[in-house]
This record gives C-alpha cells, structure tokens and sequence, in this order.
C-alpha cells in the first residue's frame, strides 16, 4: 500500500453520548471506486467499570463498484493493532489521560 494520502472531515462529536463520526472523503485509499466510507465509534460502559469501544463503518460506492473484501479487512486489522498499541500505552500510563 505504501504512501498513499487521504482526507477525513468529522462528521459529529457527542460528549453526551461519547459518540464520534468522521469520514474518509477522498484519497488514494478510495481507489476510485468509493466515494465515502463514514465511521462512528462510540464508548460504553462495561460491566467491570471499564468502556467497550463499539465502531461501525459505511462504504458507499461509486456506481456500482465491487469493493475489495480482503482491502476492507486488511484496514480493519491495521484499525485493531493501532487501538490495541493507543490501550497498552494507556494501560501502563493511567496518569497521561488524568
């Protein structure tokens, strides 16, 4: 994938409701094929007095462009590994976000 350059605006911040939506509105990660792909992220409370961290993501097509499924995933697990690196760091740091 290399170096590729891509453009986000936020879509809405919720403190009340500790949701955030931003998209990706254009980019070489859009391929050509895909106008948009808006992501919400939204915190709740876990039952042990932590947060869950849920996401969800829209991909909207140009026309009827086929998205490639591995790509999506491969972006999911780079999403994963980057939140797991931001919770360790936070783990082993609870003062830094006091």
């Amino acid at each position: 994938m290399g170096d590729q350059s891509k453009s986000e605006k936020v879509d809405k911040i919720d403190e009340d409701n500790f949701t955030y939506g931003d998209s990706l509105i254009e980019g070489d990660v859009l391929m050509g094929k895909i106008e948009k792909v808006s992501n919400e992220t939204k915190l709740v409370a876990s039952p042990d007095g932590g947060s869950i961290v849920k996401n969800g993501s829209t991909y909207y097509t140009i026309g009827d462009a086929e998205i490639d499924e591995e790509r999506v995933e491969q972006g999911k697990e780079k999403a994963v590994g980057l939140f797991k690196i931001v919770e360790g760091y936070l783990h082993a740091h609870p003062d830094a976000y006091d």
